[in-house]
């Protein structure tokens, strides 16, 4: 469980520009939904980040780790980062989420996602 939570703040903090965890992370037959409603499958390349683009203070903000049975978990968290406006001003966005693990040949992946944009509570 512990594991699962380091995993999920490794792949929150990318957006900093921290090591992606994306290819070890991710099932081959993984599919997201990301917050804006559009459906992807697993990246096929390790991100790169644009300097420009890196967003700043990437946290975890909370993970709850739910089994059902042996081979299949859902992580239930939320996440916040800083991001540079065009208009040079900063937001804080915050997002929760629900991943969907799966246990196949002894190693745990993420199989789905489903994110969501959420207004970032008080400070």
């Amino acid at each position: 469980m512990q594991w699962m939570i380091a995993q999920e703040m490794a792949w929150a903090e990318a957006s900093c520009g921290k090591p992606s965890v994306l290819s070890e992370l991710l099932a081959t037959d993984f599919h997201g939904t990301s917050p804006k409603g559009t459906r992807y499958d697993r990246p096929t390349e390790v991100p790169t980040h644009d300097p420009s683009t890196l967003h700043s203070d990437c946290r975890l903000l909370d993970a709850d780790v739910r089994f059902f049975g042996d081979n299949v978990a859902v992580v239930y968290g939320s996440e916040s980062s800083g991001a540079v406006l065009p208009d040079s001003k900063h937001e804080r966005r915050c997002l929760v989420w629900t991943d969907t693990w799966l246990k196949r040949k002894g190693k745990w992946q993420i199989i789905a996602v489903q994110d969501a944009r959420v207004d970032c509570p008080p400070t």
